[in-house]
């Protein structure tokens, strides 16, 4: 039995049961009253505002992209390409709107086209545009099969819409990562130096991992086997880069390298649909290489386990899961609940949903975020529709009339204070119901869409739900991809295109046979339904156990009260060794429970001391030996590193962009056990940051000034991972301790590696610096604020540069980088002449001072060539920094820049010249 079929019947076994509490007349008239909604709102915006994106609903007219006051990245879905109207083709086909449907067809096919100079989101335009057009494509072909006399002058339009678009899209894909980058132009690709910049190289999770339905169908459906593909490689890229511990993703990341800018994890924002698709794309696709349910499945069992703290589901560090990171939810999580439903966790999903339909009752909507004490944290609603996706799926799974009734409450609400004149307004507050001249197109694709759901009585009176799977965006696409053929015509179009499009992006003649053939079903057990969830009182006890609860996260829930038995009987979980960290509060408690102290240390490490007599019982201090046995053996193999890595030749900070230098410097740094290495292999190249605070110890200020360069700080008042947590908060790239001991030198002390606290969650490398070189490097930046260095092995130094030459390039003329531009594949060089003659130069330059340090390379050492002389004209120059920085921490302005920051600096390296 195949995937698909297993989700139909998983989904239409549990709702046999008759209606009780409500009568089939109510429940029709509910859904009659859904269908005046949606015509309200439709023709509203067809009256008002098409072919604009968006209606306007409070100055009854369209919201044009450029015509109105820029949103920020709102905007970004909009493309003037009438995006509500292709959003709601197939939520007209569901309520049964034919006529509607065949002239909203033909409305898209005459006015809309994608030749446009706009930038747009590749995930909105994927979920929103690709997606309505295939959901409106299969409802063609499904309803002309049902009633010929309907669509019969249909020839596939909107599906040649949808590859056209999907074309346009695929030079977001040109990224080492396979991830795409978030925006593209839809007539000139990618401009290729803004794709470098910190606003397109950075992606999040779902923005990234919300592309395989509506891509695979794509490819299913026209022969092109490049959109499945690079969809898949996302996805599958996006799992590698989870936590290997934790099994959780963190919410953004940087495109090109797979680096996580952002670690948080949760289920809301960011994140949401790349958990949606990894489930749906097993429903869809089955099996194809990798295993899609087989993710989810580890996905799912971390969320339950981490993000859960009673029904409240928060954020989390990815790295150190057991630390929360914000006390607030987000309203785009409320679609879990539906997605527990068709995973099988009923439990879980009728209490989750209940925590959010008492935030709706106590507020009348779902805010944009709120608090675990069931408070608004931000109080905007602009009528999502996750609260109903789940509600809906609910009712469908359970047969519960509790959950009409749910659906009775959002109906009234968005009729009594979100309708007006011309249509349905989102409210920029719940709290006074202030409405906003906004009406997304989701309100129709969505909301309007699982609410006449909800209370359809006659589900296969127009469109049999069952036979589709709904996208994120509620799109419906076909559980048999193979039902739907195009005309020989048209495919012979399509071969011709996907010939194009590989020759382009796909180097590789790929046999299309091969991949289509190379699919495999693998059967899925369906949830099995206890004799008690037939009854409508347990399902209400579980309910109940939620309501009264002051603070959700305290909420003792059955499901959590069995997770809680089942671990018990397995025995209890005793913390690891490689899970521990130090500044986790809750494993301090775990190993005072186990007899186990906790120490400082003068030179940053900790110490651990057991005493048996101290532990909560004669298991725990057991525990507490096993503890302790498993960290002498973990610190064991941590030495064998080092000792290993003493052969290992030294790293180095070398500054390699200064003008007119006959010194080819070379200052020997020590290394961090923890974080990114970079023994024989490439280094990197960056510009330096006088790091506020100095000690990086607490929040970094000024993080902007810190993003993307090497932090200089200095060492003590905390542990050096402390310090490199902090840079890589602040999106530093690297970091620099500067020593201040005096009596330990390069010459006359030992290299050493910095310990860290036994939980490697850092990426960023660390180096240490003796004092002597520190005041030669702080020197050199004083009188050069734009200093470029190499943190790395010396004898990569080449290698790295030429490696890495386009990333340099931006270092060196931030301001006149080759605009270069991808329209299908092709590179167009933009002002070539005038700027190649620039950026050359200045390359040339930088290469020459690279290959002046591997000239010099094997002879004296830059502390060598340096006179003793010099040394001690800086020396009092870092003390005077040292006690400066110390001393402003808290006091320099917010105003403080990069540049007044170099020039503070180069006061107190002049003025240390007169000095004794």
């Amino acid at each position: 039995m195949t995937s698909r079929i297993l989700y139909t019947i998983c989904l239409s076994l549990l709702s046999m049961c008759t209606v009780n509490g409500m009568t089939l007349e109510e429940k029709d008239q509910l859904r009659l009253q859904v269908i005046d909604m949606f015509k309200h709102g439709y023709n509203s915006y067809m009256k008002h505002a098409f072919p604009a994106d968006e209606l306007m609903p409070l100055s009854c007219k369209g919201r044009y992209r450029g015509s109105e006051p820029s949103r920020g990245d709102m905007d970004d879905a909009l493309g003037n390409f009438s995006l509500t109207l292709v959003d709601s083709l197939d939520t007209l086909a569901v309520i049964g709107m034919f006529d509607e449907f065949e002239h909203a067809v033909r409305q898209v096919i005459q006015y809309v086209s994608f030749d446009r100079d706009v930038i747009v989101s590749v995930f909105e335009t994927n979920i929103r545009m690709i997606g309505g057009l295939l959901g409106g494509h299969t409802c063609a072909k499904y309803i002309h099969e049902r009633h010929p006399s309907r669509l019969s002058w249909y020839r596939d339009e909107l599906l040649v819409l949808a590859h056209d678009l999907g074309i346009r899209l695929l030079p977001a894909f040109n990224t080492t990562s396979g991830l795409p980058l978030p925006r593209v132009n839809l007539r000139h690709g990618i401009d290729l130096t803004l794709s470098k910049s910190d606003q397109e190289r950075f992606t999040c999770t779902a923005c990234a991992g919300t592309l395989i339905l509506e891509w695979a169908t794509l490819s299913r459906l026209t022969g092109n086997h490049l959109f499945e593909q690079y969809a898949d490689r996302a996805m599958s890229y996006l799992w590698e880069r989870r936590h290997r511990q934790s099994n959780l993703m963190g919410t953004i990341l940087n495109v090109h390298s797979g680096d996580w800018i952002v670690r948080e994890s949760g289920i809301g924002a960011g994140i949401d649909s790349y958990y949606e698709y990894l489930f749906k794309a097993y429903v869809l696709l089955g099996e194809k290489n990798n295993d899609y349910l087989s993710r989810f499945e580890e996905h799912y069992s971390s969320i339950m386990s981490y993000v859960q703290r009673g029904v409240a589901m928060v954020n989390v560090h990815m790295h150190q899961p057991y630390r929360s990171t914000k006390n607030h939810m987000d309203a785009l999580l409320a679609f879990w609940p539906g997605l527990q439903v068709m995973a099988g966790d009923i439990k879980s999903a009728i209490e989750m949903h209940e925590m959010l339909y008492q935030v709706v009752q106590k507020h009348k909507f779902l805010p944009e975020a709120f608090t675990t004490d069931y408070g608004i944290h931000w109080k905007s609603h602009p009528l999502r529709p996750e609260f109903v996706e789940s509600t809906y799926f609910l009712y469908k799974a359970t047969g519960d009339p509790h959950y009409l009734e749910v659906g009775r409450t959002i109906l009234t609400n968005l009729e009594e204070h979100t309708r007006v004149p011309c249509g349905y307004a989102a409210l920029s507050d719940v709290s006074t119901v202030q409405k906003e001249d906004r009406m997304d197109s989701f309100v129709l694709a969505e909301t309007f869409k699982y609410l006449y759901l909800l209370f359809d009585s006659t589900p296969h009176r127009y469109i049999d739900i069952d036979q589709f799977l709904f996208t994120t965006e509620a799109h419906l696409l076909p559980l048999n991809l193979l039902l739907f053929n195009i005309n020989d015509t048209l495919k012979t179009e399509f071969n011709r295109l996907t010939l194009k499009s590989i020759e382009q992006y796909e180097p590789r003649n790929v046999s299309m046979s091969e991949r289509l053939n190379e699919r495999k079903a693998k059967s899925y057990q369906c949830p099995a339904m206890d004799d008690q969830f037939q009854s409508h009182q347990y399902k209400e006890n579980l309910r109940q156990n939620v309501r009264g609860n002051q603070d959700m996260t305290e909420a003792i829930t059955a499901a959590s009260k069995s997770i809680e038995k089942r671990n018990n009987n397995a025995s209890k979980r005793r913390l690891t060794a490689v899970e521990f960290s130090s500044d986790d509060p809750v494993h301090i408690i775990q190993l005072k429970e186990m007899g186990i102290q906790l120490q400082p240390l003068p030179d940053g490490q900790i110490q651990l001391i057991h005493i048996a007599s101290t532990a909560q019982s004669i298991n725990d201090a057991e525990d507490g030996l096993h503890f302790m046995q498993e960290m002498i053996d973990l610190m064991k193999h941590t030495n064998a590193n080092e000792n290993s890595r003493a052969h290992r030749t030294p790293l180095s900070v070398i500054p390699v962009s200064i003008p007119s230098s006959k010194i080819a410097f070379n200052f020997p740094v020590s290394t961090a056990q923890f974080g990114k290495q970079l023994h024989a292999t490439q280094g990197i190249f960056a510009q330096l940051y006088v790091v506020q605070p100095f000690s990086a110890c607490s929040q970094i200020l000024f993080t902007p000034h810190v993003h993307s360069r090497v932090g200089i700080i200095r060492r003590g008042d905390c542990m050096f991972i402390d310090k490199a947590r902090s840079l890589e908060h602040a999106n530093a790239i690297g970091g620099i301790v500067i020593d201040h001991n005096l009596s330990l030198t390069s010459s006359t002390g030992s290299i050493f590696s910095m310990t860290g606290d036994g939980n490697n969650n850092v990426h960023i490398p660390l180096v240490l610096m003796f004092k002597d070189e520190a005041f030669q490097l702080l020197h050199l930046l004083s009188k050069q604020p734009d200093l470029i260095i190499y943190i790395g092995d010396g004898n990569y130094l080449a290698e790295s540069f030429y490696a890495q030459i386009d990333y340099i390039e931006s270092l060196v003329d931030a301001s006149k980088r080759i605009n270069r531009r991808w329209i299908y594949g092709q590179r167009e060089l933009i002002g070539e002449k005038k700027q190649c003659l620039i950026i050359p130069e200045k390359l040339i330059r930088f290469e020459t001072r690279i290959k002046q340090y591997v000239h010099h390379t094997n002879n004296k050492s830059s502390s060598e060539t340096s006179s003793n002389a010099t040394i001690d004209t800086y020396r009092a120059a870092l003390d005077r920094l040292i006690k400066s920085v110390s001393s402003d921490d808290e006091q320099i302005p917010s105003s403080n820049s990069t540049q007044q920051s170099h020039n503070k600096l180069h006061e107190i390296v002049t003025d240390s010249k007169n000095e004794p």
